[in-house]
């Protein structure tokens, strides 16, 4: 849940109510009525009006920005793979952790003694 007084951006207009989606907003009330759709009411100090919006409209300002930037290094490796005729890196920025995803599942079915087995088991068990 979103504190009060936190800066959001719209990010979605799922009721059609004509948000100004992009623009930032402040949270000013929960809503906490368990019979409405709406989450948060939120002020648009741009358009000089309060909206009512479900949590999924509104996003965090440090998230979008964090998105944002990985996003662009992501397409930076990318160019750079391309422009050094890198494959192995290519395809590693390109397939995420598909990789390492293997490796450990190779490590994970080498032969261990019983007692290792039944530890293991156990530990998952536990959790």
């Amino acid at each position: 849940m979103l504190r009060l007084g936190e800066k959001v951006v719209i990010v979605n207009d799922t009721f059609e109510q004509n948000l100004p989606v992009g623009e930032y907003g402040y949270i000013i009330a929960y809503d906490r009525n368990p019979d409405n759709a709406f989450d948060y009411v939120i002020r648009a100090p741009k358009v000089n009006r309060n909206f009512f919006v479900p949590a999924s409209d509104i996003d965090l300002e440090e998230s979008l920005l964090k998105q944002e930037a990985e996003r662009i290094e992501r397409e930076a490796l990318i160019d750079y793979a391309l422009a050094t005729h890198n494959e192995e890196l290519f395809r590693h920025v390109m397939n995420g952790l598909a990789q390492n995803t293997d490796e450990e599942e190779a490590d994970s079915t080498e032969v261990m003694s019983q007692d290792e087995f039944i530890k293991q088991v156990n530990l998952r068990a536990w959790i």
